[in-house]
C-alpha cells in the first residue's frame, strides 16, 4: 500500500528513533504542515526514555530539497519562521542527532542537517545553502549556525553563491562528518547509533551543551555528576572487562 504523503514518519527501534521526511512527489520538500509538525514530534521523542539517539533522514533517494514553496502561503517572514522554529526544536533535542543524507540536501534540508550534531551522507550527495537565489535574508541564527560549522569563509561561499557542492567538499568543509558508498550509509548509521546508545547519556547531555556554547550550566552538571552512578558504573566495568550499564537518563521534560 502506498503511503499518504507528504508527512513526517517515525519509528523507535533498539533505542534509535528514526524521523523521515516523505515527500517524494517533491523530492522530500518541507510543507508548512510539515515544518509545524517537527517541534511537537521532537518533544514527543525527546520525552520517550526509550529514545537515546536520533536519525532524521529522507524517504528515497533524497534527504530533503528545501521548502515546498506551493504550501507558503504566509509571507517570507513567516515561512522562514517555521523553518527556523523547527531548526530550533532540532538543534535543542537532548540527545545525540544524526542526519543520514542521501541525495538533495539544499536550501530547508541544509537547515535540518546543519541543526543536527552529526552528519554522514552518501558519496553522490549534493548540498546548497540557496536563499540568494530567491532574494531571502537567511536567519541570523541558521547562519551562526553554518558558521560554526564550516568557518566564515565557506559559509561565505554557500550564503553569496547558493552554488551545490558535493559530499567531498562538504567532508573537506566540515559540513558533513563521514561519506559513505551508498550501499554502505545505512549500516553505518546503524552501526554508529548502536555505539551511541551504549555511551552515558550524562556525558553526552552535558557535552552537547558545553558544545553548543551554554556557559551557565557548569555547576548543573557538576551536580547531576556527583549525583549519578554513571561514573562508579563506567570505571567498574571498564575494571571488569565488560560493558557498562548507566542508568542516567534525561529528564522527561513537564
Amino acid at each position: 500500500m502506498e503511503l499518504p504523503e507528504p508527512q513526517l514518519l517515525h519509528t523507535v527501534t533498539d533505542s534509535v528513533a528514526t524521523v523521515v521526511v516523505h515527500h517524494p512527489a517533491k523530492r522530500n520538500a518541507m510543507t508548512a504542515a510539515m515544518w509545524r509538525a517537527l517541534p511537537p514530534l521532537l518533544d514527543t521523542l525527546a520525552a520517550d526514555p526509550d529514545v537515546r539517539a536520533l536519525v532524521l533522514t529522507g524517504a528515497g533517494g533524497t534527504f530533503c530539497a528545501g521548502a515546498d514553496i506551493s504550501t507558503l502561503r504566509q509571507t517570507p517572514a513567516e515561512a522562514q519562521g517555521l523553518a527556523v522554529a523547527a531548526e530550533e526544536a532540532l538543534a535543542a533535542f537532548p540527545k545525540p542527532t544524526l542526519a543520514a543524507i542521501r541525495g538533495h540536501c539544499v536550501g530547508g534540508g541544509s537547515q535540518l542537517a546543519a541543526a543536527c550534531d552529526l552528519r554522514f551522507a552518501e558519496e553522490g550527495a549534493l548540498f546548497g545553502v540557496t536563499p540568494a537565489k530567491l532574494g531571502i535574508v537567511y536567519a541570523a541564527s541558521s547562519t551562526r549556525r553554518l558558521v560554526s560549522l564550516v568557518g566564515p569563509a565557506a559559509a561565505k561561499y554557500l550564503l553569496f553563491s547558493g552554488e551545490l557542492i558535493d559530499a567531498e567538499r562538504a567532508l573537506r568543509t566540515g559540513l558533513v562528518d563521514e561519506v559513505l558508498p551508498g550501499d554502505e550509509l545505512a549500516e553505518r548509521v546503524g552501526e554508529f547509533t548502536r555505539i551511541l546508545v551504549s555511551r552515558s547519556q550524562l556525558t553526552q547531555a552535558a557535552a552537547k551543551e558545553f558544545a553548543n556554547g551554554r556557559t551557565d550550566r557548569d555547576a548543573h552538571w557538576a551536580g547531576q555528576a556527583q549525583g549519578s552512578s554513571d561514573t562508579a558504573e563506567g570505571v567498574a566495568a571498564f575494571l571488569e572487562r565488560r560493558q557498562p550499564r548507566f542508568t542516567w537518563s534525561v529528564p522527561g521534560r513537564g
